[in-house]
Parts: C-alpha cells; structure tokens; sequence
C-alpha cells in the first residue's frame, strides 16, 4: 500500500516515540510505502521540509503553535492547519500516487484538508479517533453550549465523521457514544481501532540509577505521571494528593512533562515544603524510558466532569514496563473495565479525593505490585500489540 498519514504530532527520532510513529514505523516494516505529513511548531523549526525520517519520507510543515500554549493561539493555529498544510502537500507531494489516507483527530478541522486530499490522489481515507471535540471542551466549561464557537466546531466535527470512509475508535465506549450522538452515521463504517504501540522486551533497569540522579529515595514507591499536564489531565487532583500525602516518606510522587496547568504542581511543591514530589519539565527518551523501569505505579488522571469516554494512551507505557496501573478519571470512560480485566491496577472516580488519597496510601504498601504489572504486560501484549493496527488497516485497503 501507498499511504499518506496526515499528522499532527510526529516527533523527530531524536526526540521520542509514540503510537503515531510506532503505527508509521510499523506499516513501513510489513512492506508498505508510507508518506508522512505533519504539522510542525514555528517554535522547533522555520521552514516546511521533507526528508528521511525512520525510513520514509517525512513532510514537516510550518503552521503554527499547538502545543503548551493559550486558548486563543491553539484556536488560531487549529484553523491555519488545514490551509497550510494543503498548500504544502500540493507543493511537495502533488506528484506521488497513494493508496489511502491515514489521519487522526483531533484536530477537528482537517475535514476540508481531507477531503481535499481525497480528490487529489483519488483514495479512501481512515480516520483515528482520539478525541471527541468540542464536547470535551464544553465538558471543562472551555466553551459554552449555545456559543457561536460550540456550533461552528458542531458543524466541523459533522464533516470530519463524513469526509472518512472508516472511522476507528479507541474503545467500546467510544464507539457507542459516537454512533449514539450521530445516528445518521452507518455503523458499519464505525469500528474499534485500538491505540496500540510498538513493544520493547527491555524492561529490566540498565546504567545509572535515575532514582539516584533525581534524589529519589531508594525505598520510597514511586507514583510517577507522565505527559501533558492540562486541564483535561485535572491536575488540582494531584496537587490535593501531594500536600495529602507530604509526611509519608513511604510514597514518592514524580511529575514529568509539560502543559498549561503544570505550574500548579510547581506552586504547591514549593508554597508546601514538599519534599517526597519531583516536577520535571522533559527528559530525554532514554532517560525517562529509565525512570519508567525503575518506578512503581503510573498515575491516570482525568477531570470528572468529562461526559465523553476518554482513554488515555500512556497507560500502554506502564503497561509496557509492567507497571500497575492507578487511574482516576470520570465514570464514563471504559479505561476502568480495561483494568479490571487486565487485572493491572486500580481505579477510583477522579470526583472522589479522599478514596484517590486514600487508595495511593494502600497501594504504596501492597504486596502485590509486581503481580499486577506482570498481568498488565501480558495483556498489552495479546491485545495492544502495533501489528494489531497494521492488520485492521490491511484488511481495509490492502
């Protein structure tokens, strides 16, 4: 197969990892030619090129901001995406021939693009859902209901179900919560399209102890968060956790990655005398794949207001590395059936702060840590396995 993925995130080798590029690298590895487009942040490079990049060709981009900044600049660069990067792949890609087109949302937008795309190379496309906007956003109280904003994205997130001629979501409860609230869209078009990411069979800690680099206990178990820090990750939640929690030196909480509501937990380390937390900003891949081996449980936290069924992907990390699992999230998202059949972890309503705390204090002392990871790693690999993405795609366009 021929594919175009138009993406919106696709870090640089270099720089990491995720199940965008696993799900590239992986359709690349069973044979097929694969073209990336991706949108890319004034703040890492100038110019829009296409080079080599994991052994096929990728096509960066310049749009706009996405990443780590207000409302208003994200909303702005949302709409510059689309006409951009048309301009771009006409320019640099007008010549190639595909055979279907990969894309993600959100954002909610590249429904024109799409359907532009469409036309040009003649070829179906695919979407992956991975987000329900603007929903989500009326759920954080970000956009009012009845605003001229909520019906513009209504419209636009109508066009980004009928532009694609597959639509793959993350997990049951996604899939029935779009077929419900569009019932006009054909079931049969509407499948389950699991995230799923390449598996490493390194999961013994190497080199140097991170602990020991970070100043982190050696017997203290290790909580850690990874990744974007914004409103939808609740970040009150474990700041009401960590000041909790500050006189057992047994728990240990780690913080790493960015995002808008990341100075929160700053704030509350500091203004706290907080001595058993650690925020750090980035670490390399190497490094924070270390930390990862070398900590206890991975934190899921999502606000409780959502009405939307989120399903966070960076459990597959602690999954990966047999890490139990501690969610705290909303009642409608099927992540807790996830767990409670993996048998991996725990998981309590993100509303209820007193069972969250008190639930981190259990956990720190249980004697079962290692059987609950060793059942979340075996379950990653019969059921979140990348080829599992190659083969849905296959069945599809091959």
């Amino acid at each position: 197969m021929r594919v175009l993925y138009i993406a919106t995130s696709f870090p640089e080798p270099s720089i990491g990892e995720t199940i965008y590029t696993d799900l590239a690298e992986a359709l690349h590895e069973a044979g097929h030619e694969i073209t990336v487009a991706v949108s890319e942040q004034p703040r890492n490079m100038q110019l829009s090129e296409m080079k080599k990049e994991r052994g096929f060709d990728v096509l960066r981009i310049v749009t706009g901001n996405y990443y780590d900044v207000g409302f208003l600049e994200k909303g702005i660069t949302t709409l510059r995406i689309p006409v951009l990067m048309r301009q771009a792949i006409k320019k640099y890609l007008s010549k190639k021939d595909f055979d279907f087109i990969l894309f993600e949302a959100p954002p909610v937008t590249n429904a024109g693009l799409v359907a532009w795309a469409k036309r040009q190379f003649n070829c179906p496309a695919y979407l992956m859902l991975k987000d329900i906007f603007p929903q989500n956003a009326v759920d954080l109280g970000i956009l009012k209901k009845n605003s001229l904003f909520f019906h513009y994205f209504s419209m636009q997130e109508k066009k980004l179900y009928q532009i694609p001629d597959y639509i793959g979501c993350m997990s049951p409860a996604n899939r029935q919560y779009v077929l419900e609230h569009n019932p006009w869209l054909n079931p049969q078009k509407v499948e389950i399209f699991p995230n799923t990411k390449k598996l490493s069979n390194n999961i013994k800690p190497f080199g140097v102890s991170m602990r020991e680099q970070l100043g982190i206990p050696q017997e203290a178990c290790v909580f850690l968060f990874g990744g974007n820090m914004g409103k939808p990750q609740y970040i009150d939640l474990l700041c009401e956790a960590i000041k909790r929690c500050k006189d057992s030196p047994s728990i240990f909480f780690l913080f790493i990655g960015r995002g808008t509501d990341r100075y929160k937990l700053e704030q509350t380390v500091k203004e706290n005398n907080i001595t058993n937390a650690l925020v750090v900003e980035d670490l390399p891949r190497e490094k924070y794949e270390k930390i990862t081996q070398e900590c206890d449980v991975g934190l899921i936290v999502l606000d409780p207001r959502f009405t939307i069924p989120n399903y966070p992907s960076r459990i597959l990390s602690y999954m990966e590395y047999a890490k139990p699992v501690l969610a705290a999230t909303d009642e409608v998202t099927d992540i807790k059936d996830l767990i409670e059949e993996a048998q991996c972890g725990k998981w309590v309503w993100s509303g209820d702060t007193e069972g969250f705390v008190s639930m981190v204090k259990e956990i720190a002392i249980t004697q079962e840590l290692h059987n609950m990871g060793a059942k979340g790693r075996r379950y990653l690999e019969n059921n979140f396995n990348v080829k599992r993405s190659v083969e849905i795609l296959e069945k599809h366009f091959n």
